[in-house]
């Protein structure tokens, strides 16, 4: 449990260290909001409520809150994501890597889920649960993944080595995007023949006039002679930025209609696709760079 004081509203609970190192009330009051909105947890609406009017993710939250109130240059969190619902808890990492780029602070992330570690940490420390705990292997995930260093650190790792892999690469890492024929979703079934006859897809990617992704469309969706595609073909539900991982990509890929993921930049606005080669090749690549020797001090 995050362990928020039940008898304190969520700006009491947030105030507890400024309030313990006696900072003024408006320097406190000030860092409440600012924290609040660091969350995704408007101000108005939150800090007079009580622990038990929030559900699991946003108590996480505002122990977060909490433990960040008096700007420390490390945070220790040990198991926070543990007491909550496997939806919640994907939620909460997403979240917490956000965070971590705006704050970027030292987190000291204490877990027994090795999936969990993969996924936030930049380094992993294995440590054995005997006496004293030893140190098993520190290093980064994509060396603990391609080297582990005994017979311990790999039967911990599990199976799916090669999806974990893919869990640790961005979209951010793959060097070269690859293109699809696109067209505007206005335009016409005339233009989309022709377009076709150059191509070997089956399938086109609909475009609104903001360049951002909207609708798979084939062959047959232009034989029924109609004039635009505006609402024809497949809707495209799932679309990857920079920084969502190639597991993710690779799911998007199995549920997609032409087995392909779609990026796009912050705004929304298509940048390429993802084919199952391009999974292939990155990780291949990211295999090689694992298993080279790291440079001293890095």
């Amino acid at each position: 449990q995050i362990g928020l004081f039940p008898h304190r509203t969520i700006a009491d609970n947030v105030a507890t260290v400024p309030r313990l190192l006696r900072w003024k009330k408006s320097r406190i009051n000030a860092r409440i909001d600012e924290l609040l909105d660091l969350m995704g947890l408007e101000p108005a609406i939150y800090r007079d409520r009580y622990p038990r009017a929030l559900s699991g993710g946003q108590k996480q939250r505002v122990g977060v809150a909490r433990a960040m109130a008096a700007d420390p240059p490390v945070l220790l969190m040990d198991e926070p994501f543990g007491a909550v619902d496997p939806l919640t808890r994907e939620r909460l990492q997403m979240q917490l890597q956000e965070l971590q780029e705006k704050i970027r602070k030292t987190i000291v992330f204490v877990t027994h889920d090795i999936d969990e570690a993969i996924r936030l940490g930049d380094r992993i420390a294995i440590l054995r649960q005997r006496h004293g705990s030893p140190l098993v292997q520190y290093d980064t995930p994509g060396r603990l993944l391609s080297a582990p260093a005994n017979d311990f650190v790999r039967d911990f790792l599990g199976s799916g080595i090669v999806l974990k892999r893919l869990n640790i690469a961005k979209v951010s890492d793959i060097e070269s995007l690859d293109d699809w024929p696109t067209v505007c979703k206005d335009a016409s079934s005339e233009h989309i023949r022709r377009l076709l006859t150059t191509t070997s897809s089956d399938w086109i990617l609909a475009l609104d006039n903001a360049n951002r992704p909207r609708r798979w469309v084939k062959a047959a969706d232009l034989r029924a002679g109609r004039d635009s595609l505006s609402a024809e073909g497949e809707p495209i539900t799932s679309v990857l930025d920079a920084h969502a991982s190639l597991q993710e990509a690779l799911q998007v890929m199995l549920i997609s209609t032409a087995s392909a993921a779609v990026t796009v930049d912050a705004d929304g606005r298509y940048r390429g696709v993802i084919y199952m080669d391009t999974l292939n090749r990155t990780i291949n690549a990211m295999q090689v760079d694992a298993c080279a020797p790291e440079l001293d001090g890095q």
